[in-house]
């Protein structure tokens, strides 16, 4: 355990039986689709490529970082897309792949973009939910685990750029 993690929250072993149990459950609800799966960086990067390894259904990846909060630590109230899709998603089933939900302003706002923009569906799937944070009625599809109100880094969660790399979830101390 790296030093300035407190205690393990989520063990790798946790988490690789979380993401393969959910990896089939997408896989029946997607069932003779061709979904797009959007991982939203940088967070993400780990869940997204573990889970799409799991998954028999044919996805096809894109890439998207948004943020509402900028260089500070309250929300601005809108949507900053900083890396935008590549894909046209009009008429697609969308399946956003996301680390972690609090408040649920920013993927409340991702939801809006992407219906505005012709997706046929939006379904999200979250490794981690901070339910207690919720402010805003987003409802993942698909969440891997509930955690408490902590600050929690690694498998792709950071703090200040640094922890992503540890392969299990720590409460930073």
């Amino acid at each position: 355990m790296h030093e300035t993690v407190e205690k393990i929250l989520l063990s790798e072993e946790q988490i690789e039986e979380a993401v393969e149990k959910i990896a089939r459950r997408i896989d029946s609800d997607y069932t003779g689709k061709e979904p797009i799966a959007i991982c939203v960086l940088k967070g993400s990067v780990m869940f997204f490529s573990d889970l799409m390894r799991r998954l028999q259904t044919p996805m096809q990846f894109d890439f998207m970082a948004v943020s509402s909060y900028g260089n500070s630590s309250e929300s601005s109230g809108t949507l900053k897309v900083m890396t935008d899709l590549r894909t046209d998603v009009k008429g697609r089933d969308v399946l956003i792949v996301e680390d972690i939900i609090d408040s649920g302003f920013t993927l409340m706002k991702l939801k809006e973009l992407l219906g505005k923009r012709g997706a046929a569906s939006v379904k999200v799937v979250t490794l981690l939910d901070k339910w207690e944070r919720r402010e805003y009625p987003v409802i993942p599809e698909y969440c891997c685990f509930q955690i408490p109100d902590e600050f929690v880094v690694g498998y792709g969660l950071d703090y200040a750029e640094k922890f992503r790399q540890l392969p299990y979830i720590g409460i930073l101390r």
